[in-house]
């Protein structure tokens, strides 16, 4: 009987045991990974898809529409494997259904890649929404992030820290505010590719400066979270 009870509670023990911390490389590959599916699954393949569509004949306006929703089932996929609903997960899908009934109301290619420019702006214009509220946009958009690097764990104690510190709050409400600007003034410069560019080379060149764009706001993004103790 003490064997059994000794046993028992070894099995407590080593379950009980929290998972060691992880390296700063495991850290950088974890991270590494999530960027790289997210570009594969979000950029890559609605991209690839558009022209692969038109390459096999498809009109402009469907492979549009169509090469936007090829994104659904990674998102849908990273939702029923973290078993959570992920805001920003559920905040894309809408975006995409919305632009695919919109895009049954009009047959013009540049009418629909205008249409996604002002979706674009719409989502600027949420993150800048977010302000107002309890759990600004850059707390939602950091959990995977953070998950990914260092578990739920060490998600919940970095996410314990809006509630008692309060420049970590200042610093979340900056950066954000920061994100939605110029992902706002970023919308306006598509729509302006796509009331003038050549329709087919759109998509390209929206993607080229959507990527310049992102890298200026990483780099400054990973600059501000290391100066004021946000990154993990």
């Amino acid at each position: 009987m003490g064997t059994d009870q000794q046993t028992s509670r070894s099995v407590e023990s080593v379950e009980g045991e929290a998972a060691p911390p992880r390296t700063q490389a495991q850290k950088t590959a974890a991270l590494r990974k999530l960027i790289v599916l997210q570009l594969v699954f979000e950029l890559a393949l609605p991209l690839g898809g558009y022209y692969g569509l038109r390459a096999a004949g498809v009109g402009q306006w469907a492979a549009l529409a169509i090469g936007s929703l090829l994104a659904v089932p990674w998102l849908v996929y990273g939702m029923v494997k973290r078993r959570r609903v992920e805001v920003m997960a559920v905040f894309t899908l809408t975006l995409m259904f919305i632009g695919a009934l919109m895009s049954m109301v009009t047959g013009d290619p540049r009418t629909l890649l205008v249409r996604d420019s002002w979706i674009a702006a719409l989502a600027g214009f949420w993150v800048l929404g977010t302000l107002l509220t309890r759990r600004p946009f850059m707390m939602t958009m950091a959990q995977a992030i953070v998950v990914a690097k260092v578990g739920e764990a060490g998600w919940r104690e970095w996410e314990a820290r809006w509630g008692t510190e309060p420049a970590f709050r200042h610093a979340i409400r900056v950066i954000t505010a920061i994100w939605g600007t110029v992902l706002t003034l970023d919308a306006g410069v598509r729509v302006l590719l796509a009331l003038t560019a050549p329709v087919d080379l759109v998509p390209t060149l929206s993607t080229v400066q959507w990527l310049v764009v992102l890298a200026g706001l990483l780099a400054f993004h990973n600059r501000y979270i290391t100066r004021h103790g946000l990154k993990v």
